[in-house]
């Protein structure tokens, strides 16, 4: 329909109706001119009175935002609405005041439990003295690795029998008895005697000077090296010693005790002289460690030296001064 013939239908009903048909005719003209609409396909339209009145279509996809220009500041063409991207977090300005971090405390190591099992106790050493040497010097001997009669005291000669024990057996060859070296020795030897553990000297007592026949004797031959304790021609106890070198030789003869001194240092060579019997000048019957430890392979300055500890100990007690002393060959 045109525009002249809507306009010619408003006055055909203005004209038959009057005043009274007005509004019906209003109302029936705005219903033609809807339908006429509909039939051309809606026609152009007020893009913004649109947008009133069309419910806006949801948005599926986004468009990607447009790359803004490096002479922009991102701002894009002028007038167009640009798509900022999504906030992140921002660097830390260089400025900022940073906040000290918590110190981190790392936990005490874990001590591992060690796998190594602990080395054996040592039961007896060089320096070591007592009837537990004797035992372990005498059942050494029962197995050809020591020499000698039992002493009780462990010095260089019972350390290198041991240590050559520990050597054939295979174990470390310290020297020194531990608790292994004691458990497999005694796997191995019996238990010693009264004579084993405690002979009266290493060799046999020679036959007595006529001068040790009578009284109150210490009765010390330098061919047996051994003395005897006598009392009226009976042997109260004997022992092994030792005398001088060729150059400090021990002197012979019949002397008197004049002086005991128990734990007498010498003042010659500053050396201890235990249980020292005097009976010339500056020579007396006394224990050596070193004749303990070492044999006969040392030699004294003169003095007649007594390996046992024990015995010349017991020796020391008896005798009084005024007792003789006999050394002969």
């Amino acid at each position: 329909m045109a525009d002249s013939d809507v306009g010619a239908a408003s006055d055909a009903y203005g004209s038959e109706g009057g005043g009274r048909r007005s509004g019906r005719a209003v109302t029936v003209a705005a219903g033609v001119l809807a339908m006429a609409t509909l039939a051309v396909g809606c026609g152009p339209q007020d893009p913004g009175a649109d947008a009133l009145r069309q419910p806006s279509a949801r948005a599926t996809t986004a468009p990607p935002a447009p790359s803004p220009s490096p002479t922009d500041d991102g701002k894009g063409a002028a007038g167009a609405v640009t798509t900022e991207p999504a906030p992140t977090t921002p660097p830390a300005s260089p400025s900022a005041p940073q906040q000290p971090a918590e110190p981190v405390t790392a936990p005490p190591p874990t001590a591992r439990p060690s796998t190594a099992p602990p080395p054996p106790r040592v039961l007896l050493r060089t320096g070591s003295e007592g009837p537990q040497v004797s035992e372990l010097q005498a059942r050494l001997r029962q197995i050809g690795h020591f020499g000698r009669t039992p002493t009780g005291y462990y010095g260089t000669v019972t350390a290198e029998a041991v240590r050559s024990f520990q050597a054939k057996r295979g174990t470390e060859a310290t020297g020194a008895t531990d608790t292994v070296t004691w458990r497999r020795l005694l796997a191995m030897t019996r238990t010693p005697t009264a004579d084993e553990l405690d002979p009266p000297t290493e060799r046999p007592v020679a036959e007595p000077d006529e001068r040790c026949l009578t009284g109150r004797v210490l009765c010390i031959s330098k061919k047996s090296r051994t003395l005897a304790w006598m009392i009226d021609g009976r042997v109260v106890s004997a022992m092994d010693v030792r005398f001088g070198s060729e150059y400090t030789p021990t002197r012979e003869g019949e002397f008197p005790v004049f002086w005991k001194s128990r734990d007498h240092v010498s003042t010659l060579y500053d050396t201890p002289m235990p249980y020292a019997l005097f009976f010339s000048g500056g020579q007396a019957v006394h224990y050596s460690a070193d004749f303990a430890a070492n044999g006969y392979g040392g030699a004294s300055h003169g003095c007649v030296n007594v390996r046992d500890k024990a015995k010349v100990a017991a020796l020391f007690d008896q005798v009084k001064n005024g007792d003789k002393v006999v050394i002969y060959w």
